[in-house]
């Protein structure tokens, strides 16, 4: 498992990220789950983030600027989030957005994005709904949720399984996941053994369970986050089913591993960076390095998209040159290109914010993602 900060240490630096603000002359914001459903996912996700932010800093910033990342918590909550990228923007005048999470929680702030021409770099989410219509303010770094589950019942039915049933979230996320699994049903030839819709954050596994058992799932593409898809399998297992789960990348995360525990073996989730075992791949390697420095055995996929993202904004940074403003890294991103090494490319224009076209699949296998 992933080395992950102990409470006081996480607290501990917290505190100093708080503090460097007066000396920071680089703001950026961020609106994410530190306290609910994804919060573990969340939190290795800023650790990736936050290895490149210090890289920075300490090679004495960009373009001789420190650089500041202030981090709220929504809980998972799309007001909140709203709220929180209210207070960013208007109050703390961040220059940019990153790593903001959730579907539904994103859609909400694309109003004062526009309204005040701030940049949203790398959301952690797959929305289709963020790459079409084009969202001028918004700059994806990952993969579609839509190409992801398309290629899991590609895959499912490749390996002979007919019988595959769905579980989405009745939300915003759970819709726009389940059109691409469409598209890999009609693909297939096949209709969902089941399609049970599950409440976000409070789904009721005494009636999604019965109806996976009852149609005799032999797979089950699970669209939810974090414990809500956890708390489903293990309630699952608890009933006797032996059906393959296959799950998405937003659930790519030790977090998610920890809490599934013994109900881990043989579960797939898509990702959408490279296997982060590639030591051989040079954006594994960097950041293995950088994560050893602090004292972290091992990486994640997770991790890896704060990483990833977090490189991005501060390479479109370095490029927007001394004291950037909102409008001209806006103006640097529109035309953008980006090698992140191993011919994992990032470009954008004024008509393309889509970012990494990538997609592979791992299964957990004790405790830990493998081929």
């Amino acid at each position: 498992m992933m080395k992950m900060l102990s409470t006081s240490r996480a607290a501990a630096l917290l505190f100093a990220l708080s503090a460097l603000g007066a000396s920071a002359q680089i703001v950026i914001g961020q609106s994410a789950d530190l306290s609910g459903p994804v919060a573990a996912s969340v939190k290795e996700t800023i650790m990736g983030s936050q290895l490149v932010i210090d890289q920075v800093n300490a090679q004495g910033g960009i373009n001789g600027e420190q650089v500041e990342v202030i981090r709220l918590d929504d809980g998972l909550d799309a007001k909140r989030s709203l709220e929180n990228t209210r207070i960013l923007i208007e109050d703390k005048k961040v220059l940019a957005l990153l790593l903001n999470r959730g579907t539904p929680n994103t859609l909400a702030v694309i109003p004062l994005l526009d309204k005040y021409g701030v940049a949203l770099v790398g959301p952690s989410t797959g929305a289709m709904a963020l790459h079409k219509p084009l969202q001028k303010n918004i700059f994806n770094v990952r993969s579609t949720y839509q190409r992801e589950a398309e290629k899991a019942v590609q895959h499912l039915h490749t390996t002979g399984i007919q019988r595959i049933a769905v579980v989405q979230a009745d939300d915003s996320f759970g819709k726009d996941a389940m059109e691409g699994a469409s598209k890999g049903f009609e693909k297939a030839g096949l209709a969902p053994a089941v399609l049970a819709l599950a409440d976000r954050s409070k789904p009721d596994y005494s009636a999604i369970v019965p109806q996976l058992v009852k149609a005799n799932a032999q797979a089950v593409l699970w669209i939810g986050s974090g414990t809500a898809v956890t708390e489903g399998v293990k309630a699952l297992r608890a009933a006797g089913s032996a059906a393959q789960i296959i799950t998405l990348s937003n659930n790519a995360a030790s977090g998610f591993i920890k809490e599934l525990g013994s109900a881990s073996a043989g579960v797939i989730v898509t990702q959408v960076l490279p296997y982060e075992r590639s030591f051989g791949h040079p954006l594994i390697k960097e950041a293995m390095a950088l994560a050893k420095a602090k004292g972290q055995t091992e990486l994640s996929p997770a991790l890896l998209e704060g990483f990833v993202a977090t490189k991005v904004m501060v390479e479109a940074l370095r490029r927007t040159g001394p004291k950037p403003t909102r409008a001209r890294l806006i103006a640097t991103l529109n035309s953008f290109q980006y090698d992140l090494g191993g011919n994992i490319d990032v470009s954008y224009s004024p008509t393309d914010h889509t970012g990494i076209d990538y997609v592979d699949l791992s299964i957990i296998s004790e405790g830990r993602f493998k081929r």
